[in-house]
Protein backbone atom coordinates (compact mmCIF):
# COMPACT_ATOMS: atom_id res chain seq x y z
CA UNK A 1 0.00 0.00 0.00
CA UNK A 2 1.06 3.46 -0.66
CA UNK A 3 1.15 6.65 1.71
CA UNK A 4 0.55 9.96 -0.07
CA UNK A 5 1.52 12.68 2.03
CA UNK A 6 -0.16 16.31 1.16
CA UNK A 7 2.55 18.41 -0.66
CA UNK A 8 2.69 22.37 0.56
CA UNK A 9 4.93 24.13 -2.13
CA UNK A 10 6.94 20.97 -2.75
CA UNK A 11 7.31 19.59 0.80
CA UNK A 12 5.55 16.92 1.55
CA UNK A 13 3.01 17.22 4.85
CA UNK A 14 2.05 14.23 6.95
CA UNK A 15 -1.10 14.66 8.68
CA UNK A 16 -3.13 13.61 11.82
CA UNK A 17 -6.09 12.81 9.64
CA UNK A 18 -5.63 9.94 6.82
CA UNK A 19 -8.05 8.54 4.94
CA UNK A 20 -8.06 5.34 3.17
CA UNK A 21 -9.05 4.58 -0.40
CA UNK A 22 -9.81 1.15 -1.44
CA UNK A 23 -10.42 -1.48 -4.19
CA UNK A 24 -13.19 -1.50 -5.36
CA UNK A 25 -13.73 -4.83 -5.96
CA UNK A 26 -11.88 -6.52 -3.35
CA UNK A 27 -12.62 -4.07 -0.79
CA UNK A 28 -8.32 -3.80 0.28
CA UNK A 29 -6.71 -0.63 0.49
CA UNK A 30 -5.18 0.50 -2.05
CA UNK A 31 -3.66 4.27 -0.51
CA UNK A 32 -3.42 5.93 2.47
CA UNK A 33 -3.72 9.85 1.87
CA UNK A 34 -2.92 12.53 4.16
CA UNK A 35 -5.90 14.74 3.90
CA UNK A 36 -5.58 19.06 5.00
CA UNK A 37 -7.92 21.27 6.32
CA UNK A 38 -8.95 24.63 4.59
CA UNK A 39 -7.18 26.21 7.24
CA UNK A 40 -3.87 25.06 5.44
CA UNK A 41 -4.42 26.46 2.13
CA UNK A 42 -5.57 29.37 3.46
CA UNK A 43 -1.92 29.92 5.08
CA UNK A 44 -0.33 28.63 2.33
CA UNK A 45 -2.05 31.05 -0.11
CA UNK A 46 0.11 33.44 1.41
CA UNK A 47 3.22 32.25 -0.33
CA UNK A 48 1.94 31.75 -3.77
CA UNK A 49 3.94 34.86 -4.92
CA UNK A 50 6.81 32.36 -3.74
CA UNK A 51 5.75 29.40 -6.54
CA UNK A 52 5.40 32.33 -9.42
CA UNK A 53 8.82 33.61 -8.27
CA UNK A 54 10.48 30.04 -8.15
CA UNK A 55 9.26 29.64 -11.78
CA UNK A 56 9.90 32.82 -13.08
CA UNK A 57 13.99 31.74 -12.57
CA UNK A 58 13.55 29.87 -15.88
CA UNK A 59 12.17 31.10 -19.29
CA UNK A 60 9.65 29.46 -20.77
CA UNK A 61 11.70 27.83 -23.20
CA UNK A 62 13.09 26.25 -20.05
CA UNK A 63 10.03 25.66 -18.78
CA UNK A 64 8.76 24.04 -21.89
CA UNK A 65 11.53 21.60 -22.08
CA UNK A 66 11.24 20.54 -19.03
CA UNK A 67 7.37 19.90 -19.30
CA UNK A 68 8.31 18.05 -22.28
CA UNK A 69 10.83 15.76 -20.28
CA UNK A 70 8.29 15.24 -17.53
CA UNK A 71 5.95 14.11 -20.68
CA UNK A 72 8.38 10.98 -20.99
CA UNK A 73 9.06 10.51 -17.45
CA UNK A 74 4.99 10.64 -16.89
CA UNK A 75 4.43 7.78 -19.38
CA UNK A 76 7.36 5.87 -19.10
CA UNK A 77 9.31 6.26 -15.80
CA UNK A 78 9.88 4.76 -12.36
CA UNK A 79 9.01 8.01 -10.41
CA UNK A 80 9.00 8.76 -6.34
CA UNK A 81 5.47 9.09 -5.71
CA UNK A 82 5.01 9.60 -1.81
CA UNK A 83 6.94 7.00 -0.53
CA UNK A 84 7.03 4.47 -2.94
CA UNK A 85 8.77 4.08 -6.19
CA UNK A 86 5.52 4.13 -8.84
CA UNK A 87 6.37 2.31 -12.19
CA UNK A 88 4.21 2.58 -15.68
CA UNK A 89 2.15 -0.21 -14.57
CA UNK A 90 1.50 0.58 -11.19
CA UNK A 91 0.32 3.69 -11.45
CA UNK A 92 -2.24 2.33 -14.41
CA UNK A 93 -3.24 -0.75 -11.66
CA UNK A 94 -3.50 1.98 -8.73
CA UNK A 95 -5.82 4.40 -11.08
CA UNK A 96 -8.33 1.15 -11.86
CA UNK A 97 -8.29 -0.15 -8.40
CA UNK A 98 -10.05 3.30 -7.21
CA UNK A 99 -12.04 4.53 -9.82
CA UNK A 100 -13.31 1.32 -11.07
CA UNK A 101 -12.24 2.10 -14.74
CA UNK A 102 -10.80 -0.72 -16.97
CA UNK A 103 -6.96 -0.52 -17.48
CA UNK A 104 -7.23 0.15 -20.75
CA UNK A 105 -9.07 2.70 -20.30
CA UNK A 106 -6.36 4.21 -17.64
CA UNK A 107 -3.33 3.04 -19.82
CA UNK A 108 -5.03 5.43 -23.10
CA UNK A 109 -5.17 8.31 -20.50
CA UNK A 110 -1.68 7.87 -19.90
CA UNK A 111 -0.95 8.17 -23.18
CA UNK A 112 -3.63 11.62 -23.64
CA UNK A 113 -2.00 13.45 -20.73
CA UNK A 114 1.73 12.51 -21.65
CA UNK A 115 0.97 13.59 -25.10
CA UNK A 116 -0.10 16.98 -23.81
CA UNK A 117 2.94 17.60 -22.11
CA UNK A 118 5.20 16.12 -25.05
CA UNK A 119 3.73 18.76 -26.86
CA UNK A 120 3.22 21.35 -24.39
CA UNK A 121 4.96 23.98 -27.11
CA UNK A 122 2.77 23.25 -30.03
CA UNK A 123 -0.69 23.87 -27.56
CA UNK A 124 0.60 27.09 -26.25
CA UNK A 125 1.59 27.58 -29.45
CA UNK A 126 -1.86 27.48 -30.48
CA UNK A 127 -3.69 28.87 -27.74
CA UNK A 128 -1.27 31.71 -27.95
CA UNK A 129 -2.21 32.40 -31.63
CA UNK A 130 1.54 32.61 -32.23
CA UNK A 131 2.67 35.12 -29.40
CA UNK A 132 6.27 35.04 -28.18
CA UNK A 133 6.03 33.50 -24.82
CA UNK A 134 8.75 35.67 -23.93
CA UNK A 135 6.33 38.75 -24.08
CA UNK A 136 4.33 36.92 -21.16
CA UNK A 137 7.20 36.43 -19.27
CA UNK A 138 8.17 40.13 -19.66
CA UNK A 139 5.10 41.77 -19.20
CA UNK A 140 5.44 43.37 -22.92
CA UNK A 141 7.13 43.53 -26.11
CA UNK A 142 6.66 43.90 -29.60
CA UNK A 143 4.90 40.62 -31.10
CA UNK A 144 6.57 41.89 -34.93
CA UNK A 145 4.05 44.70 -36.43
CA UNK A 146 5.71 47.44 -34.33
CA UNK A 147 3.47 47.86 -31.85
CA UNK A 148 4.17 47.32 -27.96
CA UNK A 149 1.85 44.56 -26.73
CA UNK A 150 1.08 44.17 -23.06
CA UNK A 151 -0.17 40.73 -21.10
CA UNK A 152 -0.26 41.01 -17.05
CA UNK A 153 -0.95 37.88 -15.11
CA UNK A 154 -4.39 37.84 -12.87
CA UNK A 155 -2.60 35.41 -10.74
CA UNK A 156 0.44 34.20 -8.73
CA UNK A 157 -1.25 30.10 -9.01
CA UNK A 158 -3.66 28.36 -10.69
CA UNK A 159 -6.09 26.21 -8.01
CA UNK A 160 -7.84 23.44 -9.46
CA UNK A 161 -10.54 21.20 -7.55
CA UNK A 162 -10.26 18.24 -9.72
CA UNK A 163 -12.30 15.58 -10.26
CA UNK A 164 -12.27 11.64 -9.67
CA UNK A 165 -14.54 10.10 -13.10
CA UNK A 166 -11.85 10.99 -15.66
CA UNK A 167 -8.33 11.42 -16.03
CA UNK A 168 -8.87 12.73 -19.20
CA UNK A 169 -9.62 16.30 -17.65
CA UNK A 170 -5.84 17.30 -16.27
CA UNK A 171 -4.97 17.82 -19.84
CA UNK A 172 -6.77 21.28 -18.94
CA UNK A 173 -3.90 22.55 -16.52
CA UNK A 174 -1.30 20.66 -17.63
CA UNK A 175 0.02 23.88 -19.89
CA UNK A 176 -0.01 26.10 -16.79
CA UNK A 177 3.63 25.40 -15.45
CA UNK A 178 5.48 26.97 -18.48
CA UNK A 179 3.33 29.97 -18.43
CA UNK A 180 5.23 30.74 -15.27
CA UNK A 181 2.42 30.32 -12.73
CA UNK A 182 2.17 27.73 -9.90
CA UNK A 183 -0.69 24.98 -9.08
CA UNK A 184 -2.01 24.73 -6.36
CA UNK A 185 -4.71 21.40 -6.87
CA UNK A 186 -7.26 19.59 -4.68
CA UNK A 187 -6.77 15.54 -6.03
CA UNK A 188 -10.15 13.69 -6.77
CA UNK A 189 -10.75 11.53 -3.50
CA UNK A 190 -10.80 8.48 -6.05
CA UNK A 191 -8.34 9.84 -8.36
CA UNK A 192 -5.35 11.37 -7.24
CA UNK A 193 -3.13 9.67 -9.14
CA UNK A 194 -2.80 11.84 -11.98
CA UNK A 195 -1.76 15.04 -10.09
CA UNK A 196 0.71 13.02 -7.49
CA UNK A 197 2.35 11.26 -11.01
CA UNK A 198 2.68 14.59 -13.04
CA UNK A 199 3.80 16.57 -9.80
CA UNK A 200 6.46 13.89 -9.21
CA UNK A 201 7.39 13.71 -13.18
CA UNK A 202 7.66 17.52 -13.48
CA UNK A 203 9.99 17.53 -10.07
CA UNK A 204 11.89 14.87 -11.61
CA UNK A 205 12.40 16.62 -14.53
CA UNK A 206 13.67 19.90 -12.88
CA UNK A 207 10.76 22.33 -12.35
CA UNK A 208 10.86 23.76 -9.20
CA UNK A 209 8.94 21.73 -6.36
CA UNK A 210 8.15 24.84 -5.05
CA UNK A 211 5.52 26.04 -7.39
CA UNK A 212 3.11 22.75 -6.97
CA UNK A 213 0.81 21.86 -3.89
CA UNK A 214 -1.39 19.22 -3.63
CA UNK A 215 -4.10 19.42 -1.10
CA UNK A 216 -6.35 16.06 -0.82
CA UNK A 217 -9.50 16.09 1.59
CA UNK A 218 -12.78 15.62 1.49
CA UNK A 219 -15.91 18.10 1.44
CA UNK A 220 -16.91 21.29 -0.25
CA UNK A 221 -15.13 23.60 2.24
CA UNK A 222 -11.58 22.53 0.81
CA UNK A 223 -12.70 23.24 -2.83
CA UNK A 224 -14.39 26.29 -1.56
CA UNK A 225 -10.78 27.40 0.18
CA UNK A 226 -9.18 26.29 -3.60
CA UNK A 227 -11.28 28.93 -5.24
CA UNK A 228 -11.28 31.67 -2.34
CA UNK A 229 -7.57 31.83 -2.12
CA UNK A 230 -6.32 32.22 -5.48
CA UNK A 231 -7.61 34.96 -7.79
CA UNK A 232 -7.85 32.35 -10.74
CA UNK A 233 -9.23 28.81 -10.41
CA UNK A 234 -11.14 25.99 -12.24
CA UNK A 235 -13.50 23.60 -11.12
CA UNK A 236 -15.32 20.48 -12.40
CA UNK A 237 -18.63 19.72 -11.08
CA UNK A 238 -22.26 18.93 -11.74
CA UNK A 239 -25.28 21.90 -12.99
CA UNK A 240 -25.39 22.73 -9.16
CA UNK A 241 -21.18 23.86 -9.75
CA UNK A 242 -21.90 25.75 -12.49
CA UNK A 243 -25.18 28.11 -11.64
CA UNK A 244 -22.77 28.87 -8.38
CA UNK A 245 -19.92 29.99 -9.76
CA UNK A 246 -21.89 31.32 -13.07
CA UNK A 247 -20.36 35.17 -13.92
CA UNK A 248 -17.49 34.88 -11.78
CA UNK A 249 -14.55 35.47 -13.89
CA UNK A 250 -12.10 34.22 -11.29
CA UNK A 251 -13.14 30.41 -11.78
CA UNK A 252 -13.13 28.76 -14.70
CA UNK A 253 -16.04 26.20 -14.67
CA UNK A 254 -16.40 22.82 -15.89
CA UNK A 255 -19.50 21.15 -15.87
CA UNK A 256 -21.64 18.25 -18.09
CA UNK A 257 -20.70 18.85 -21.85
CA UNK A 258 -24.48 18.29 -22.96
CA UNK A 259 -22.76 16.96 -26.05
CA UNK A 260 -24.91 16.35 -29.21
CA UNK A 261 -24.62 14.92 -32.97
CA UNK A 262 -26.99 17.15 -35.29
CA UNK A 263 -27.93 15.34 -38.62
CA UNK A 264 -28.89 17.39 -41.08
CA UNK A 265 -31.88 17.39 -43.01
CA UNK A 266 -30.06 16.82 -46.67
CA UNK A 267 -27.43 13.65 -44.72
CA UNK A 268 -30.50 11.60 -42.35
CA UNK A 269 -31.67 9.65 -44.60
CA UNK A 270 -28.43 7.94 -44.80
CA UNK A 271 -28.09 7.54 -40.94
CA UNK A 272 -26.69 4.17 -41.12
CA UNK A 273 -23.46 5.56 -42.69
CA UNK A 274 -22.86 7.12 -39.55
CA UNK A 275 -23.87 4.64 -36.98
CA UNK A 276 -20.07 3.47 -35.89
CA UNK A 277 -19.32 7.33 -35.15
CA UNK A 278 -22.45 7.53 -32.98
CA UNK A 279 -21.55 4.55 -31.18
CA UNK A 280 -18.04 5.73 -30.53
CA UNK A 281 -19.49 8.82 -29.18
CA UNK A 282 -20.92 7.26 -27.08
CA UNK A 283 -19.31 4.42 -25.64
CA UNK A 284 -15.58 6.02 -25.51
CA UNK A 285 -14.03 6.33 -22.23
CA UNK A 286 -16.97 4.44 -20.37
CA UNK A 287 -19.30 7.34 -21.32
CA UNK A 288 -17.39 9.22 -18.34
CA UNK A 289 -16.53 12.38 -20.21
CA UNK A 290 -18.25 15.60 -20.94
CA UNK A 291 -17.09 15.05 -25.01
CA UNK A 292 -19.58 12.25 -24.89
CA UNK A 293 -22.46 12.57 -26.53
CA UNK A 294 -25.54 12.79 -25.04
CA UNK A 295 -27.66 13.44 -27.18
CA UNK A 296 -28.51 12.49 -31.48
CA UNK A 297 -30.83 15.18 -33.07
CA UNK A 298 -32.85 13.92 -36.41
CA UNK A 299 -35.94 15.45 -38.02
CA UNK A 300 -36.65 11.68 -38.73
CA UNK A 301 -36.02 8.13 -38.60
CA UNK A 302 -34.78 8.76 -34.66
CA UNK A 303 -36.75 5.34 -33.77
CA UNK A 304 -34.27 3.14 -36.43
CA UNK A 305 -31.36 4.98 -35.32
CA UNK A 306 -32.39 4.68 -31.49
CA UNK A 307 -32.92 0.86 -32.61
CA UNK A 308 -29.92 0.54 -34.42
CA UNK A 309 -27.68 2.13 -31.62
CA UNK A 310 -29.17 -0.29 -29.10
CA UNK A 311 -28.60 -3.56 -30.78
CA UNK A 312 -24.80 -2.27 -30.86
CA UNK A 313 -24.84 -0.66 -27.14
CA UNK A 314 -27.19 -2.86 -25.68
CA UNK A 315 -24.63 -6.09 -25.18
CA UNK A 316 -22.35 -4.67 -24.11
CA UNK A 317 -21.83 -5.92 -20.56
CA UNK A 318 -19.48 -5.88 -17.74
CA UNK A 319 -16.13 -7.67 -17.84
CA UNK A 320 -13.47 -7.86 -15.57
CA UNK A 321 -11.03 -4.51 -15.59
CA UNK A 322 -7.74 -6.58 -16.89
CA UNK A 323 -9.73 -7.60 -20.30
CA UNK A 324 -8.44 -5.15 -22.83
CA UNK A 325 -12.28 -5.65 -24.09
CA UNK A 326 -13.60 -3.60 -21.29
CA UNK A 327 -15.23 -0.29 -21.66
CA UNK A 328 -17.42 -0.03 -18.68
CA UNK A 329 -16.66 1.83 -16.09
CA UNK A 330 -17.71 1.00 -12.23
CA UNK A 331 -19.86 3.04 -9.90
CA UNK A 332 -17.59 2.72 -6.72
CA UNK A 333 -19.52 5.08 -4.45
CA UNK A 334 -22.76 2.99 -2.70
CA UNK A 335 -26.52 3.53 -3.83
CA UNK A 336 -25.40 6.47 -6.93
CA UNK A 337 -26.04 3.86 -9.73
CA UNK A 338 -29.71 3.03 -8.41
CA UNK A 339 -30.02 6.18 -7.79
CA UNK A 340 -29.13 7.53 -11.10
CA UNK A 341 -30.94 4.50 -12.32
CA UNK A 342 -34.24 5.66 -10.72
CA UNK A 343 -33.63 9.26 -11.99
CA UNK A 344 -34.07 7.47 -15.68
CA UNK A 345 -36.99 5.51 -15.19
CA UNK A 346 -38.47 8.22 -13.80
CA UNK A 347 -37.86 10.31 -17.20
CA UNK A 348 -39.17 7.62 -19.27
CA UNK A 349 -42.31 7.22 -16.91
CA UNK A 350 -42.77 11.30 -17.63
CA UNK A 351 -43.68 10.54 -21.39
CA UNK A 352 -41.98 11.67 -24.40
CA UNK A 353 -39.10 8.89 -24.24
CA UNK A 354 -38.99 4.77 -25.22
CA UNK A 355 -36.55 2.94 -23.43
CA UNK A 356 -34.59 1.08 -26.90
CA UNK A 357 -32.43 -0.84 -24.80
CA UNK A 358 -34.93 -2.78 -22.74
CA UNK A 359 -35.27 -5.68 -24.65
CA UNK A 360 -31.69 -6.10 -23.86
CA UNK A 361 -31.90 -7.05 -20.20
CA UNK A 362 -31.54 -5.41 -17.20
CA UNK A 363 -29.43 -1.84 -16.98
CA UNK A 364 -28.69 -1.90 -13.43
CA UNK A 365 -26.29 -4.20 -12.05
CA UNK A 366 -25.67 -4.02 -8.59
CA UNK A 367 -22.33 -6.07 -7.22
CA UNK A 368 -21.28 -6.22 -3.41
CA UNK A 369 -18.51 -4.00 -3.32
CA UNK A 370 -19.86 -1.89 -6.73
CA UNK A 371 -22.61 -1.07 -8.87
CA UNK A 372 -22.71 -1.02 -13.18
CA UNK A 373 -24.88 0.94 -15.53
CA UNK A 374 -24.72 -0.94 -18.88
CA UNK A 375 -25.05 0.99 -22.45
CA UNK A 376 -28.80 2.81 -22.44
CA UNK A 377 -30.46 4.08 -25.24
CA UNK A 378 -33.72 6.75 -25.53
CA UNK A 379 -35.77 7.84 -27.85
CA UNK A 380 -37.85 11.14 -27.18
CA UNK A 381 -40.59 12.42 -29.69
CA UNK A 382 -39.46 15.88 -28.75
CA UNK A 383 -36.97 18.10 -27.11
CA UNK A 384 -39.37 18.81 -24.66
CA UNK A 385 -39.20 15.56 -23.30
CA UNK A 386 -37.48 15.79 -20.27
CA UNK A 387 -35.19 12.76 -21.22
CA UNK A 388 -34.29 15.19 -24.50
CA UNK A 389 -30.87 16.58 -22.52
CA UNK A 390 -29.57 14.76 -19.73
CA UNK A 391 -26.02 13.81 -18.67
CA UNK A 392 -24.89 10.51 -16.82
CA UNK A 393 -21.51 9.24 -15.84
CA UNK A 394 -22.11 6.08 -18.04
CA UNK A 395 -23.10 5.64 -21.98
CA UNK A 396 -26.43 6.70 -22.52
CA UNK A 397 -27.80 8.34 -25.27
CA UNK A 398 -30.95 10.09 -25.88
CA UNK A 399 -32.34 10.16 -29.79
CA UNK A 400 -34.44 13.27 -30.37
CA UNK A 401 -36.76 13.73 -33.36
CA UNK A 402 -36.36 17.61 -33.77
CA UNK A 403 -37.08 20.01 -37.41
CA UNK A 404 -33.65 21.09 -38.75
CA UNK A 405 -35.00 24.52 -38.54
CA UNK A 406 -35.55 23.97 -34.40
CA UNK A 407 -32.21 22.16 -33.36
CA UNK A 408 -29.89 25.27 -32.89
CA UNK A 409 -32.76 27.38 -30.84
CA UNK A 410 -33.43 23.38 -28.83
CA UNK A 411 -30.17 22.19 -28.15
CA UNK A 412 -29.04 24.18 -25.26
CA UNK A 413 -25.48 24.48 -23.77
CA UNK A 414 -23.24 21.88 -26.05
CA UNK A 415 -19.83 21.63 -25.29
CA UNK A 416 -19.42 19.81 -28.19
CA UNK A 417 -21.36 19.73 -31.36
CA UNK A 418 -21.00 17.30 -34.78
CA UNK A 419 -22.90 18.93 -37.22
CA UNK A 420 -23.17 16.65 -40.15
CA UNK A 421 -24.59 18.41 -43.12
CA UNK A 422 -23.78 20.02 -46.19
CA UNK A 423 -26.47 22.67 -46.10
CA UNK A 424 -24.53 25.78 -46.64
CA UNK A 425 -27.41 27.70 -45.05
CA UNK A 426 -27.31 25.49 -41.66
CA UNK A 427 -23.82 25.45 -41.67
CA UNK A 428 -24.01 29.18 -41.35
CA UNK A 429 -26.57 28.99 -38.64
CA UNK A 430 -24.17 26.41 -36.98
CA UNK A 431 -20.99 28.60 -37.24
CA UNK A 432 -22.46 31.54 -35.62
CA UNK A 433 -24.41 29.59 -32.86
CA UNK A 434 -23.05 30.67 -29.47
CA UNK A 435 -23.90 27.86 -27.23
CA UNK A 436 -21.70 25.74 -29.30
CA UNK A 437 -17.96 25.21 -27.61
CA UNK A 438 -16.45 22.95 -30.06
CA UNK A 439 -17.70 22.45 -33.71
CA UNK A 440 -17.29 19.71 -35.66
CA UNK A 441 -17.93 19.70 -38.75
CA UNK A 442 -18.46 16.39 -40.51
CA UNK A 443 -18.31 12.71 -38.95
CA UNK A 444 -16.23 13.74 -35.95
CA UNK A 445 -16.74 11.60 -33.06
CA UNK A 446 -17.53 14.16 -30.38
CA UNK A 447 -14.45 12.70 -28.04
CA UNK A 448 -12.01 13.01 -30.75
CA UNK A 449 -9.90 16.15 -29.56
CA UNK A 450 -7.69 18.47 -31.28
CA UNK A 451 -5.43 19.41 -29.11
CA UNK A 452 -4.33 22.66 -30.84
CA UNK A 453 -7.45 24.31 -30.46
CA UNK A 454 -9.02 25.17 -26.69
CA UNK A 455 -11.33 22.87 -25.22
CA UNK A 456 -13.77 25.13 -23.22
CA UNK A 457 -12.52 28.64 -22.86
CA UNK A 458 -8.94 29.66 -23.13
CA UNK A 459 -6.46 29.42 -21.11
CA UNK A 460 -4.38 31.90 -21.97
CA UNK A 461 -7.24 34.44 -22.08
CA UNK A 462 -8.10 33.42 -18.82
CA UNK A 463 -4.63 33.44 -16.65
CA UNK A 464 -3.73 37.01 -18.61
CA UNK A 465 -5.21 40.07 -19.63
CA UNK A 466 -4.06 42.42 -22.12
CA UNK A 467 -3.48 45.65 -21.35
CA UNK A 468 -1.88 49.06 -23.15
CA UNK A 469 1.43 49.84 -22.45
CA UNK A 470 3.64 52.65 -23.76
CA UNK A 471 7.63 52.68 -23.57
CA UNK A 472 9.29 55.95 -24.54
Amino acid sequence: MITLPAIRWGKPYESLEVEEISHFLTGEPVAKVHTVGAGIIRRDARQARQAREALRELSPAELIEKCKQAGELFENGTLTVGDSQQAPTDFIAQQSATTGMPLSMCAANVTKNAFVLKNIDKILDALTRGLDLNILARGYGDEGRGVTVSYQAQTDVLGAVLPSNSPGVHTLWLPVIPLQIGLALKPGSQEPWTPYRVAAAMVAAGIPAEAISLYPGPGAELGGAILASHRRSMIFGGPQTIDQYAGNPQVQVHGPGYSKILLGDDVVDDWPQYLDMMVDSVVRNGGRSCINCSSIYASRHTAKIADALAEKLGPIQVLPPDDPQACLAAFTTPKVAPAVWNSIEKLIESGGARHATAKAGPRLIEGETCDYLLPTVLECDSPDSPAANVEYMFPMVSVVRCPQQEMIARIGPTLVGTAITNDESFLRDLIACTHIDRLNLGSIPTPQVDWLQPHEGNLIEFLYRNRALQVT
